[in-house]
């Protein structure tokens, strides 16, 4: 049996309530859930209440919830969690924003206050930008997702999404210069 076959089975078990499916899947994908969060908390503000533990269990269950998975493969499930955490990660930023008082406000304490670095990248920025990009070519979206997101090398994301090495390299230069100017404005 292929490890597609295999991982897809497990998939399909769990999902419908086996629990002894459920704990052979979960340590086979764990670490590598855990590294894509940690990579994406990395380029959040300083001092985010989200852990990457959390975003790793949010994103899990959330994927069990997922219903078209027929022939779904590992670089598939780990394209989709990257989705999945890009999303809890955005809906945070969201609701963070939306609070009434210190909404966007850096909490810094006294003694830290010199050194205070200019912010990263806003999600919520980067995210409008992914949708607008989505609606022009949702290839170059998901390969800025599978590289931003789950950390993919050319390779990795070229055989996630069924073409050549080249066509990615192609489209995810195309995609950064997109991003930058949209970004920019």
């Amino acid at each position: 049996m292929s490890a597609t076959s295999d991982f897809t089975q497990q998939f399909h078990a769990a999902r419908a309530g086996d629990e002894s499916a459920l704990n052979a899947l979960l340590p086979v994908v764990y670490d590598e859930l855990k590294r894509i969060a940690r990579s994406q908390l990395k380029r959040e503000r300083a001092g985010h209440t989200l852990q990457a533990t959390a975003l790793v269990h949010e994103a899990y269950l959330r994927l069990l919830g997922v219903a078209a998975v027929d022939g779904c493969d590992r670089a598939w499930f780990m394209g989709l969690a990257a989705t999945m955490m890009r999303r809890i990660l955005v809906n945070h930023a969201r609701d963070r924003r939306a609070e009434k008082r210190g909404a966007g406000a850096v909490h810094v304490e006294l003694a830290e206050a010199g050194q205070i670095a200019i912010e990263g990248l806003d999600l919520i920025g980067l995210h409008e930008a992914l949708d607008a990009l989505a609606l022009l070519d949702a290839r170059q979206a998901r390969i800025v997702e599978l590289k931003y997101f789950a950390g993919m090398e050319i390779d990795e994301m070229a055989l996630a999404l069924g073409v050549s090495s080249a066509t990615v390299r192609r489209d995810w230069s195309v995609a950064k210069l997109w991003l930058a100017r949209e970004l920019r404005s």
